[in-house]
């Protein structure tokens, strides 16, 4: 442990697998604010809180059991067809390697990702119909039991985007304890973000139909994934910080109608 201390490499992988984390980890905050806006604000930052407490229990534990981790890369069936073989930079370390444009082969990795990006493109359908339509639950225990269906929700989803993590740093460090440290600082930062993105959602309604479609993108990026066809987060999320400028500049625009009228 000493040893990883002094060796500039450890912290240059420290500093990596962190932002790393951080980047996948934006999926996760934008899961639990659009879910939390419907409770009350004090239920809401509880949800909050056990959501991204739980995503870090998830993480740390996984990656307490990384041999079950690569194992679940390891094929379960093949269909036995593969697409066209072409060349595809390594997400890591950058260097070109042959992979099939698709294939049929699937791991316990792509069915948890398949699984995990339909439950997102359900969830965030609902949503938007709930937010055009106006249901809300209501009636005596309704807080209780949306607060419950929350949290069972949260849990679903910080399991998906926990496998989806761990397996990135696990080809991206060599130590779990530098896994671990990078884990903890990117959930850290989630808990300090997650608070005034989770307000700014509450409070500009709009921005939670932005939100819920990032979540749809996500959701078909990780049956993509699932299926073999990788589609980039980066541009996801290049696509969604754009369409999140317009709207910022939507609200100042309103705010200075309000002020001037």
């Amino acid at each position: 442990m000493l040893d990883l201390l002094a060796d500039p490499n450890a912290w240059a992988s420290l500093l990596t697998l962190t932002v790393m984390e951080i980047v996948l980890g934006v999926d996760n905050i934008v899961f639990i604010s659009v879910l939390v806006s419907r409770l009350p604000v004090e239920d809401a930052q509880r949800a909050r809180r056990l959501g991204l407490a739980l995503a870090l229990i998830f993480r740390i534990v996984l990656l307490l059991m990384i041999s079950w981790i690569i194992g679940l890369e390891a094929t379960v069936f093949d269909l036995g067809l593969q697409g066209p073989v072409e060349m595809v930079p390594n997400e890591v370390t950058g260097v070109l390697e042959p992979h099939a444009a698709w294939d049929t082969a699937f791991s316990w990795r792509d069915i948890i990702l398949i699984a995990g990006g339909l439950f997102l493109l359900v969830k965030a359908v609902l949503e938007i119909h709930k937010g055009i339509e106006g249901h809300e639950e209501s009636g005596p225990g309704g807080n209780r039991r949306a607060f419950g269906a929350i949290i069972a929700q949260i849990i679903v989803i910080d399991m998906v985007f926990s496998v989806d993590s761990i397996i990135t740093a696990v080809g991206m460090a060599d130590h779990v304890e530098i896994m671990i440290a990078a884990v903890v600082i990117a959930v850290a930062i989630m808990y300090v973000a997650s608070g005034p993105i989770a307000h700014f959602v509450h409070v500009h309604p709009t921005t939670k139909m932005l939100a819920l479609a990032f979540l749809l993108l996500v959701g078909v990026a990780l049956v993509a994934d699932g299926v073999g066809f990788h589609i980039p987060r980066g541009y996801i999320y290049f696509s969604m910080a754009f369409a999140a400028g317009v709207e910022f500049v939507n609200i100042l625009a309103k705010r200075r109608v309000e002020k001037t009228g």
